[in-house]
């Protein structure tokens, strides 16, 4: 049974058995040659696991994971003009990293009852719920290519990257051993995603949807998370700092854009970046 669009204050009970994390979210102030950072606001401010935030198209809210007494994974909604939280799902089952689709819908990697994870979608109005692509599992990650087709991080060993198409029975691999992240490249028909080579060394690498040729971009500078801005920098993180690079000539060059050395913060994974590049979310652990 799902609820949905309740308004919820933030609870303050930790879940024990959760790493804490909040999202912050922060003013994009664009320039010649650079961006700046305004002054981060937490938006998740309360003990517990808050993290996965993805932006909707039009900028105006951003949808995340939270884990709250139930010990449930659960979608909410941060609405930027309001500053106003809303639950969008209460379900027996665990739902990650929600995403809004093209035709509305909000899709999400579920834990199901018997642990399977694969990727459905749940329509806001009426909560109803639908598995997207039925053979495929484990899912851990993913990413829309466009309305039809998923990217897909498929848990192995070692895990997979397999393009997905709603309506096709099979799943194609693309790549292997690869990381966390998959992003599609701003204004073009490539797809990115993290490539792992050897124990310690993670790269961005991008890879047309329908093609096998992989060209690397960048190595990251620290997690496997990675977003891109929309005129085509990137945007990664690096313990408490915040690096930016504009991949040109086979090279990128990271310039700090923020450092929360010595602040409240902990270590930053995730980062978002809305469509329009006005406001960054990120994921800072608890300190």
């Amino acid at each position: 049974m799902i609820r949905l669009a309740v308004p919820v204050l933030v609870m303050t009970a930790p879940l024990a058995t959760q790493t804490g994390s909040d999202i912050y979210l922060v003013n994009v102030e664009r320039f010649a040659g650079g961006i700046r950072l305004g002054r981060p606001a937490n938006i998740t401010d309360r003990p517990g696991y808050d993290n996965q935030p993805a932006f909707l198209p039009d900028g105006s809210a951003i949808l995340y994971t939270s884990i709250r007494e139930d010990g449930q994974a659960d979608t909410y909604r941060y609405d930027l003009a309001t500053r106003r939280t809303t639950r969008l799902t209460e379900t027996a089952e665990s739902e990650y990293s929600p995403t809004v689709m093209s035709d509305g819908r909000v899709s999400v990697v579920r834990v199901e009852r018997d642990s399977v994870q694969r990727l459905w979608a749940f329509a806001v109005a009426d909560g109803a719920f639908d598995v997207l692509f039925p053979e495929l599992a484990p899912v851990g990650y993913y990413a829309w290519v466009d309305a039809a087709t998923a990217a897909v991080f498929v848990l192995g060993d070692p895990p997979t990257l397999r393009i997905a198409r709603i309506g096709d029975a099979e799943a194609v691999v693309a790549a292997r051993d690869i990381g966390r992240t998959i992003a599609r490249v701003p204004g073009s028909g490539a797809l990115s995603f993290v490539q792992r080579r050897g124990d310690d060394e993670l790269w961005v690498v991008t890879q047309p949807i329908d093609g096998d040729v992989v060209e690397p971009v960048a190595p990251l500078p620290g997690a496997e998370f990675f977003t891109w801005t929309p005129d085509g920098a990137l945007v990664a993180a690096q313990d408490r700092r915040i690096l930016l690079g504009r991949p040109g000539g086979g090279t990128v060059v990271w310039s700090e854009i923020a450092n929360f050395t010595g602040t409240d913060l902990g270590p930053i994974s995730r980062i978002a970046v809305s469509p329009q590049g006005d406001w960054l979310a990120f994921v800072a652990a608890e300190h």
